[in-house]
């Protein structure tokens, strides 16, 4: 019995819970000046969340802010982090925009085995499971992901000639999901100004 509620309290612990519904009517004013300075930086669209999972905003510049890299072909990758107390585990968010390009990119692999070590490509995002669909976008769910986004479970979908993903790490399964399809569902597309 003691086991059981021990199993049950730390299962409750690594369940990240809902932060404040989705806004309605646009980006976050608190979010929007980063991610309207993305779109402008890149010259091309950007989705913004109005949702994030528990305790993460999603303020580009702000105290969750972990990766915040753009290319010289104007892809990106935007990364909020908060490392788990009291071995929670990480709540890591990733979006990525590939301006002009909706082929999935690839990746490079490292394999030690022995002496020589095997190096190649590999997709950076495969084993697709499904999709799921918010108001105009339909995305693929893929299971195992490479990079930033490895031990993810990743959404992707096409846009006007470019592909966009989310991601979030896997500490429960089932609430990933969940905080996926609540992110995905609250997405807002942020146009680059002139």
């Amino acid at each position: 019995m003691k086991a059981s509620l021990v199993a049950l309290a730390a299962a409750l612990v690594l369940v990240p819970a809902a932060s404040s519904a989705p806004a309605k009517g646009g980006c976050p004013a608190a979010w929007k000046s980063g991610w309207q300075a993305l779109a402008n930086r890149i010259q091309a669209p950007v989705y913004c969340p109005t949702w994030m999972p528990n305790p993460l905003d999603a303020k580009i510049g702000g105290q969750y802010i972990d990766i915040n890299s753009v290319h010289k072909d104007r892809s990106y990758l935007i990364s909020f982090l908060e490392h788990g107390d009291a071995g929670s585990g990480d709540v890591h968010v990733n979006f990525r925009g590939y301006p002009g390009s909706t082929a999935i990119p690839t990746c490079t692999t490292v394999v030690p085995n022995g002496k020589k070590t095997i190096r190649g490509t590999t997709p950076c995002f495969s084993d697709a499971a499904g999709v799921r669909t918010a108001p105009g976008v339909k995305a693929t769910v893929y299971r195992v992901n490479q990079d930033a986004d490895q031990w993810h479970i990743l959404l992707a979908w096409k846009h006007n000639g470019s592909l966009y993903t989310v991601s979030e790490h896997v500490i429960t399964y089932r609430q990933v999901v969940k905080n996926l399809d609540r992110l995905f569902a609250g997405l807002v597309l942020v146009e680059p100004q002139a």
